[in-house]
């Protein structure tokens, strides 16, 4: 037992290692043909972004729905006033629900496509071909996956925010229990800029972290076809544990 801990924390430090290593060569990398580059950061920013739209906004509106419907119920007594309905929605929505229901939609759908694309290259022969044609594959294959997370998953979070508070909005509205004017109010008077900016830097961290580590589990792919299965598997659970952590250290070091 003594001898499998240490075992386990050799191996974490070799994959940050290698997982450091991976993204300075990507990042490193020469860029020969732009316009290819640019090909692929638009068509990653679609597939990233435009298609994980709606599914996003449908989370963010349940959510949101009932994160308020929940709070009516929780706030049923005559000395509570109805604005406290708006300031508990919303703001935990932007702080919290619409950057972390939208990293954990990304990391099932985006992470395990990512592993498994990166992952059917590398045992295909891809990858080693890019690089015998002088072509940096971590360059080529990973630089686009990053920035295209890192730049569209903020735009996923304000539509998340936006979709989730006008859904909270909708519910009080039509609750009989919360009037309108009341939640806006509530909504208002605790809402900050800093709010929308702690959102937005977990965003950024969540989007970096999704894709990084689903192209780092996919690019070092071993086992065929089975080995694909199992790095969709690994990359979907691997993000869900760093944002979960990611999103507890930034609640120390922001709030």
């Amino acid at each position: 037992m003594t001898g499998v801990l240490p075992d386990k924390v050799v191996a974490l430090f070799r994959h940050v290692g290698r997982f450091v290593s991976l993204l300075r060569e990507a990042f490193g990398s020469p860029i020969y043909d732009r316009s290819t580059y640019r090909q692929n950061l638009a068509r990653e920013m679609k597939q990233v972004g435009v298609e994980s739209l709606p599914i996003v906004a449908l989370a963010a509106a349940f959510t949101g729905g009932v994160t308020t419907e929940q709070t009516i119920y929780q706030m049923r007594y005559p000395l509570i006033p109805e604005s406290t309905v708006g300031a508990i929605v919303v703001p935990s929505i932007i702080l919290e629900f619409g950057a972390l229901i939208t990293a954990f939609i990304l990391a099932g759908r985006v992470s395990a496509r990512i592993a498994a694309e990166l992952g059917s290259m590398r045992t295909n022969g891809q990858i080693d071909a890019l690089n015998v044609m002088g072509i940096s594959a971590s360059g080529y294959l990973i630089w686009p996956r990053v920035l295209a997370g890192v730049l569209t998953f903020p735009l996923l979070y304000i539509v998340a925010s936006v979709v989730g508070g006008a859904a909270g909005f909708g519910v009080a509205a039509t609750s009989g229990s919360v009037t309108p004017a009341e939640f806006l109010t509530g909504a208002r008077s605790f809402f900050t800029g800093f709010m929308a900016v702690y959102g937005l830097v977990k965003a950024v961290v969540f989007g970096f972290l999704i894709t990084a580590i689903a192209c780092y589990v996919g690019f070092y792919t071993e086992g065929g076809a089975q080995g694909v299965g199992r790095s969709a598997t690994r990359a979907a659970v691997a993000t869900c544990m760093f944002v979960l952590v990611a999103d507890y250290l930034l609640a120390l070091l922001m709030l």
